[in-house]
């Protein structure tokens, strides 16, 4: 009997990924303000759809894949659920100083999802998980000095980082497609 051979999760992972993350630094940089796409884009691709390629990464055996994508899924979950639970009378919205540690402890993990990645992982990985946790870090910087210049570098940053989640998505799915490397990942 044939083995059913399944298909890599990684691309939608990447992809929901890299979308949310870039239009949410658009935000950070100043071009405009979180709105309702972001949110959306928050619950249903950076979030749903990371759990989902996460879940399909758990059926292929991908322990770093199921980790990230299901982690990062739910990152995005509970950071529409912090900025819209507020504004509906649900909670109290968190201190920046608290805000701070929710992304100083996203930043922790993916530095320690960069390590295990480190000479273990494509060049594209690598770089997408360093700026992943660097702009964490500016984050809860800027979160906990208020300092708006921060956050714009941040946004910047996160820009990069969105943008380079996209390029991996993508040549892995052309690269796979084509049967052969057209953009090196």
């Amino acid at each position: 009997m044939d083995q059913l051979k399944l298909s890599n999760p990684a691309p939608l992972g990447l992809m929901g990924f890299g979308l949310t993350t870039v239009l949410l630094n658009l935000a950070n940089t100043g071009v405009f303000p979180v709105n309702s796409a972001i949110l959306a884009m928050g619950v249903f691709y950076g979030g749903l759809g990371q759990v989902i390629a996460g879940v399909a990464e758990f059926k292929t055996g991908n322990t770093f894949g199921m980790t990230t994508f299901t982690s990062y899924g739910f990152f995005w979950l509970t950071l529409v659920a912090i900025i819209i639970t507020p504004k509906l009378g649900w909670s109290d919205p968190p201190s920046a100083g608290f805000m701070g540690w929710y992304l100083f402890g996203s930043g922790v993990f993916t530095f320690m999802m960069w390590i295990a990645i480190v000479g273990n992982g494509g060049k594209g990985l690598q770089f997408i998980f360093l700026t992943l946790w660097i702009l964490f870090f500016l984050l809860a910087l800027n979160a906990w000095t208020g300092v708006d210049a921060i956050g714009k570098i941040a946004g910047w940053e996160g820009l990069i980082c969105g943008l380079s989640a996209v390029y991996v998505a993508m040549g892995t799915v052309i690269n796979g497609q084509r049967a052969k490397t057209v953009l090196p990942i």
